[in-house]
């Protein structure tokens, strides 16, 4: 398999992302090339400073970069040579099987999807984030793309997750839910309630709404939501992650008691932050794009990078493109088009 890797829209520069794609490739012989993709000189000094050399790496020289305050769709077409586009280029071309880029994700959404395009009856792609539970993990779809959606939306979303979660987190009847503010199946918005109808003619196993405190006692695989929702949900998870570790710390830090009891429990405590470390997955899938791409942490360190391609590399492994072309096209056939007019057509 071939990579692409835009290694200029981290926030810890090119050295950085050098280091994990060389751990990364240290321990992946399937990958056959690596694009290094970004401006040429920094790429050079930085790989002569650090001494790495690997026959499979190839650089892409890039002249410009697509910083985190941009204008996603205006910087996009502003800038056609930066590191994030001439990255998408390569999956467009064939030259690559993937990219992977820690920059800017709304600059990463609009060259995606202008570039490459969506997969048959996909109408939006969506960020799909794994975040830890106590007793599983679960998919957050969409976590970020897109802030506007319309119920269609979401059910691919939801077609799209149990796919992702099926083949990548090992799920055989994963269970999907409409983040909503109740369970009842009236509970809801008008989006919320028209993709619940939607939602409950797919081929999936479909448990109707769940609620906040339904995510991290093992209710449900797969999380379905727009990507404002998602993204408040996913960066209030992750402070709250950080502010508990904080607040614990500080607590067991207060007198010498506490200390021992820390000490004889520090396994219990690594155990917990392992599990909680968002570096685990590397970064999310663009899932419903013509070409696949990876949306890595923008203070992605080393072993980020080197789990977003693994990540990456497990999901050309299983053809997540090609099954959910298929599951889609699967659920246009359930719909019934006398009933569900519009919504119906666009998965056909």
């Amino acid at each position: 398999m071939r990579i692409a890797v835009d290694v200029m829209g981290g926030d810890f520069g090119c050295d950085v992302v050098l280091g994990g794609i060389k751990l990364a490739l240290q321990h992946n012989n399937r990958i056959q090339a690596l694009y290094l993709v970004g401006q040429r000189d920094c790429i050079e000094r930085a790989l002569e400073q650090s001494g790495f050399q690997d026959p499979r790496l190839q650089i892409v020289h890039a002249s410009e970069v697509l910083t985190m305050e941009d204008r996603p769709v205006a910087a996009v077409r502003r800038k056609k040579d930066c590191s994030i586009a001439r990255a998408v280029d390569l999956v467009k071309t064939g030259k690559a099987d993937a990219m992977i880029s820690p920059g800017n994700t709304g600059g990463i959404v609009a060259a995606s999807t202008l570039k490459l395009g969506t997969l048959p009856g996909v109408e939006r792609p969506g960020i799909a984030t794994v975040i830890p539970a106590p007793e599983n993990e679960f998919v957050l779809l969409d976590s970020g793309a897109n802030i506007e959606c319309k119920p269609i939306h979401l059910a691919q979303y939801a077609l799209m997750g149990h796919v992702y979660s099926r083949e990548i987190l090992g799920h055989k009847k994963p269970r999907v839910g409409i983040l909503s503010v109740g369970t009842e199946a009236i509970k809801g918005n008008e989006l919320t309630l028209e993709a619940f109808k939607l939602c409950e003619k797919l081929p999936i196993h479909f448990i109707g709404n769940v609620e906040g405190h339904d995510l991290f006692r093992n209710r449900v695989d797969v999380v379905i939501c727009d990507g404002f929702v998602g993204n408040i949900v996913l960066k209030t998870c992750e402070s709250l992650a950080k502010g508990m570790l904080t607040w614990l710390k500080e607590e067991l830090m207060k007198n010498l008691k506490r200390q021992l009891g820390a000490l004889l429990a520090r396994n219990a405590f690594r155990a917990i932050v392992r599990r909680m470390d968002p570096d685990g997955y590397g970064g999310a899938p663009l899932l419903g794009l013509n070409g696949n791409v990876m949306k890595a942490h923008g203070s992605a360190r080393e072993r980020a990078i080197m789990n977003a391609i693994r990540i990456t590399s497990e999901t050309i492994q299983h053809h997540i493109n090609r099954l959910i072309t298929e599951e889609i096209a699967a659920a246009a056939e359930r719909l019934d088009p006398d009933k569900s007019g519009v919504a119906a057509s666009a998965f056909a």
